[in-house]
């Protein structure tokens, strides 16, 4: 949808489907900023839009996506004439922003066990199994490829996990909720 240094032309409220926000570093290493989904709208957006700025990080969809799509002049005029309109983007805003604080927490001072193991509980929800790999799940928490591949390694040892090619199954629940509890 966007690259960073893209200017930013419209507004986007996300109908159906998911946007993956990531920030990237000059190295191209990424780290997942978070995901946009149906009834949403990007805080990145939201804020390049009131400053004028151009974007700082990228936005990929994650699968088909339709979308209420509101040009840069149209979203400044409903701003500056819609009460109800204001109202719905700084809701958005502040909700996401929140959200994004406590994702800044997290990657600050949780341990990474912990974030592994609440990403692969979030990505199974109720299945014993996650269809990811660990490039993506490198991504998502913001570290290595290799790095992840011990962790899923230690814990296969243990008896928590079993991986196979582009899935991991979910041998233990109950220790890796143990493990989202571990702080730095």
């Amino acid at each position: 949808m966007f690259r960073a240094g893209d200017p930013c032309r419209n507004f986007y409220l996300i109908e159906s489907g998911s946007v993956r926000v990531d920030l990237m570093n000059s190295e191209g290493k990424s780290i997942l900023l978070y995901r946009i989904g149906a009834n949403e709208t990007c805080v990145l957006t939201t804020s390049c839009l009131l400053s004028h700025e151009s974007y700082s990080a990228e936005a990929v969809t994650e699968s088909d996506v339709t979308a209420l799509v509101i040009p840069a002049n149209e979203f400044q005029a409903r701003i500056a004439s819609s009460e109800q309109f204001r109202e719905i983007v700084f809701r958005s805003f502040s909700s996401r922003l929140t959200r994004l604080m406590a994702k800044v927490d997290e990657v600050s001072f949780a341990s990474l066990n912990s974030r592994l193991a609440k990403r692969l509980l979030e990505l199974a929800g109720k299945r014993d199994f996650v269809e990811t790999t660990h490039e993506r799940l490198a991504q998502d928490l913001g570290s290595a490829r290799e790095v992840i591949g011990r962790k899923l390694t230690d814990w296969e040892k243990q008896g928590l996990i079993a991986r196979h090619r582009g899935s991991i199954d979910i041998l233990s629940r109950p220790a890796l909720t143990v493990l989202c509890g571990q702080r730095d």
